[in-house]
């Protein structure tokens, strides 16, 4: 065989095993999450960030993103598909598996947000010191919450704290179906895809969630008033989420990938996305200019945070209980959201 032959079979054969190597390199991360593709959630930073790694990464990390369960299971089960490597990516509330997270709760006990932005950064910096140990089996990308929750009522406002008596309302987490609770609704926890239904068929008078939600479960067609609380106030309730890796997935991957996904992480990265849920809340609100909302004053809202304290002393006792200190985490978890809130 010529030289001239040799060189041209070898060139045939590297231009034949390119895109096998390419292919090879690639990584497809499957991301799952609970809410629909038109999601403020998916539109707003979960396809942004899948565009920006891929971007950075040369397009060798893309993105399947599967929306509303479209893997099967339901959204408490989100975390345990990601530890078990079924998915490679969640977004999800770690809420939605009570008990399993106590010490993040303390984000979500009774007007503790201040801002949803600034609020993320405290949770991020908040887990790096007091609750990594719970994070185990996961490699999280972003700590955050979600804006300002609202009661969106079906037939009847909440104006004072006496409107809560006989009322069935939707509750997020452990932590607010006390608080409902405590200020005399009967509550009803169930995740979020179940609050269109749960509304239509009567089962609740209302729910609690921000104005972020509303087109994902069409609220807006589905209730006739809308309450929030005095701006100036912190939040009655906030939810903590989570947006993490596989951790073996994440530790199979090539150092310079790792970096990308590095720098598409942390707490600037949960900033970020508390600073999106503030514009979506924006958004959602607009698809209510149809119906009546109110406002409920700081006068008022004293009362509610007189009936709050036993949820939070109770929290506190209960992270007694469990040996983890709890007046040391809700006073790092305040300090925490306090210090960013003044920047």
């Amino acid at each position: 065989m010529t030289l001239f032959r040799r060189a041209a079979l070898a060139a045939t054969f590297i231009m034949t095993m390119l895109p096998a190597a390419r292919a090879a390199d690639e990584v497809v991360l499957k991301v799952h999450h609970f809410l629909p593709a038109n999601s403020y959630a998916q539109q707003m930073f979960i396809q942004p960030w899948c565009d920006k790694i891929a971007a950075e990464s040369n397009k060798r990390i893309r993105c399947q993103i599967y929306p509303s369960m479209q893997l099967g299971g339901t959204p408490p089960q989100l975390v345990d598909q990601l530890r078990d490597g079924i998915v490679d990516v969640i977004w999800t509330l770690p809420g939605y598996t009570p008990g399993r997270y106590p010490k993040v709760e303390a984000f979500e006990l009774p007007f503790m947000m201040q801002n949803a932005e600034s609020t993320s950064r405290a949770l991020w910096d908040y887990v790096q010191q007091y609750a990594s140990d719970e994070f185990k089996g996961m490699h999280p990308m972003a700590f955050h919450v979600h804006g300002r929750g609202v009661f969106h009522m079906v037939n009847k406002p909440i104006t004072r704290m006496t409107d809560f008596q006989g009322m069935k309302l939707r509750a997020p987490t452990r932590q607010t179906t006390k608080l409902l609770a405590a200020l005399g609704a009967t509550p009803v926890a169930m995740p979020v895809p179940a609050v269109s239904d749960a509304l239509a068929k009567g089962v609740i008078d209302g729910a609690l969630v921000p104005y972020e939600v509303v087109p994902s479960v069409k609220i807006q067609e589905l209730v006739k008033y809308h309450s929030e609380t005095d701006p100036s106030e912190r939040a009655i309730y906030t939810s903590t989420f989570v947006f993490a890796m596989n951790q073996q997935r994440y530790d199979s991957l090539p150092p310079d990938l790792k970096k990308v996904i590095d720098a598409n992480s942390g707490a600037d990265f949960s900033a970020h996305i508390g600073a999106v849920f503030i514009q979506a809340d924006a958004e959602g609100k607009k698809l209510t200019t149809g119906n009546t909302t109110n406002v409920i004053p700081a006068s008022e809202l004293a009362n509610w945070k007189k009936a709050a304290q036993s949820v939070t002393d109770a929290w506190v006792k209960e992270m007694d209980a469990k040996g983890l200190g709890g007046k040391k985490l809700y006073d790092g978890a305040r300090a925490l959201i306090d210090k960013y809130a003044s920047r």
